[in-house]
Order: structure tokens, then C-alpha cells, then sequence
């Protein structure tokens, strides 16, 4: 039996349909924990992220329970990949500047990359870092400024500051005044979403 929506739910899904960001993603390169993970996709629903895409090749793939991703698991699209070179050679016919956290002498503070172009953050491992093969594909590095004694944030505290900055610097460009999808793809998604 189809369940009924109400009116206002159906406003709200429209109004947060309308600021996804089609166009920004984030890559979880082998993350291990799934409350990582988890506090990932909040964060991505939060700031409008349309799909995020999960390489696993050497973590187990994570058991996302309901109560710890506070639901953002129903509302953010998720694509698995087990080759490093399709996924990468994936996003970028996507037409997106493929960038992965790091600490390399050659890493930029994110706030210099223009995160309103179309653009994918690969986040790495919390203990590994980037996998090889990511790392051999992607040279453009980014890290975030840091001033105390600790060299790096959680995972899901990077990704909420990448994407806070990816989200103000796209607020400032007007991105989340009109929708990044067309009709006929707001109009395939809000079927979807109507029935969760």
C-alpha cells in the first residue's frame, strides 16, 4: 500500500531537491569506520550533496545502521567502486576536478581551489592515507590550515569543513539560488523521494 505524503512534507523535499549540488561530490577511499562514514553523509545532506561515491578495496565495506547516520543514508545517493582508474577516469568525463586530502609538500590550503566548478574531494583512509593507486591518478592535493599540535582533523571533520567551504564559496556564486538538476531529473527524484 502506497504511503500518503503530506503537503508540507512534500515543500520541504522540493525546497532541499532545489539547492542539491549535482555537481560536488565526495569520494570515501577505503573509510573504516562506519561511524565515520556515517557523520560523512550527514554532513553531505546537510550542505547538499547530491551522491557520494565509496572505494573499498582494502576496508570492509560499512554497515551503515539507521540511528548513527540520522537517517542521511535515505536522501544521499551512493555509488561503490572496486577500480580506482574507472572511478577517477568516471568523474572527470563528469567534467570535475578530482582533488584528494594529503599532506604533501605540493598541497594547497582548500579555500585557494574554486569549489564552484564542478569538483570531487577524495577523503582518505583515517590510517593509510590515499591508496597508490588514487594518489598515482590524482596529483592536486588539498589540506586544511591547522595551528595546534594535532597534524590532521577526523575524516568527518574534514569533509564537514571541505564541504563548508565548497558551500560558501557556492552561496557567494548564488549555486543554491536555483537548481542544479533539470526539471526532468527534479522530476525523477521527487518520485523517489516521495515514497521514502
Amino acid at each position: 500500500m502506497r504511503r500518503q505524503i503530506t503537503q508540507a512534507r512534500k515543500e520541504r523535499i522540493d525546497a532541499v531537491l532545489a539547492k542539491r549540488q549535482k555537481n560536488l561530490t565526495l569520494v570515501m577511499d577505503n573509510i573504516w569506520d562506519p561511524h565515520n562514514v556515517s557523520a560523512v553523509l550527514r554532513s553531505c545532506d546537510a550542505f547538499g550533496v547530491a551522491d557520494v561515491h565509496l572505494y573499498y578495496t582494502t576496508s570492509k565495506w560499512p554497515e551503515l545502521g539507521k540511528k548513527s547516520s540520522a537517517s542521511a543514508k535515505k536522501w544521499v545517493r551512493r555509488t561503490r567502486h572496486l577500480d580506482a582508474g574507472e572511478m577517477i577516469a568516471g568523474l572527470r568525463k563528469e567534467g570535475k576536478q578530482v582533488l584528494r586530502t594529503g599532506f604533501s609538500a605540493s598541497a594547497r590550503p582548500v579555500m585557494e581551489f574554486n569549489l564552484t566548478e564542478p569538483t570531487a574531494v577524495i577523503l582518505s583512509n583515517e590510517h593509510n592515507g590515499t591508496a597508490p593507486e588514487i594518489a598515482e591518478l590524482v596529483p592536486d592535493e588539498i589540506y586544511i590550515p591547522m595551528f595546534g599540535m594535532v597534524q590532521s582533523f577526523n575524516v568527518s571533520v574534514a569533509a564537514a569543513i571541505i564541504l563548508y567551504e565548497a558551500s560558501t564559496q557556492r552561496q557567494r556564486a548564488g549555486m543554491y539560488d536555483q537548481p542544479s538538476f533539470n526539471e526532468d531529473e527534479l522530476a525523477e527524484l521527487r518520485a523517489e523521494w516521495y515514497e521514502r
